[in-house]
């Protein structure tokens, strides 16, 4: 195979409507714009959104909520799933990630919450901790560090 044998898959590319030649070709004289009217118009139509001087959607329906742009989301895991790792492992955000307890990293980092029962002894790496999951880490003869 040449570069001069390559060509695109069959359909890939089409050709473009030439509008104004004539009436043979189908889009001659008004070039597929009908007669007259706001569409016809150079430059015509209207802006997106606009219902034709109705109130329009955006408008009739009613604003809420709010998002805090300066939230600080983390990745949360419970205790529960920390025993899926063996006696004396490293947990951290990448360990997680690679068993498939997490499913994305967020900017902030791990979180691990108090919930369930950690049978395991096992080192925890995270940036946050709740208070009664690094108890039960401890207690459970692990060790819960702060990143």
């Amino acid at each position: 195979m040449k570069m001069h044998d390559l060509s695109p898959a069959a359909g890939a590319k089409t050709s473009r409507k030439r509008l104004g030649r004539g009436i043979g070709s189908g889009t001659g004289k008004t070039s597929g714009k009908g007669h007259k009217g706001q569409w016809a118009r150079s430059g015509g139509g209207v802006r997106p959104g606009f219902e034709g001087g109705q109130m329009p959607l955006s408008r009739r329906l009613p604003k809420t909520g709010f998002d805090n742009r300066y939230k600080k989301v983390y990745s949360i895991v419970n205790l529960d799933d920390l025993n899926a790792f063996e006696d004396g492992a490293m947990v951290n955000a990448e360990a997680l990630m690679e068993k498939g307890v997490l499913s994305k990293i967020e900017p902030y980092g791990l979180k691990v919450l108090g919930d369930g029962e950690l049978t395991k002894k096992v080192t925890v790496q995270a940036k946050k901790f709740s208070r009664s999951a690094q108890e039960k880490i401890e207690k459970a003869g692990g060790k819960a560090e702060v990143l």
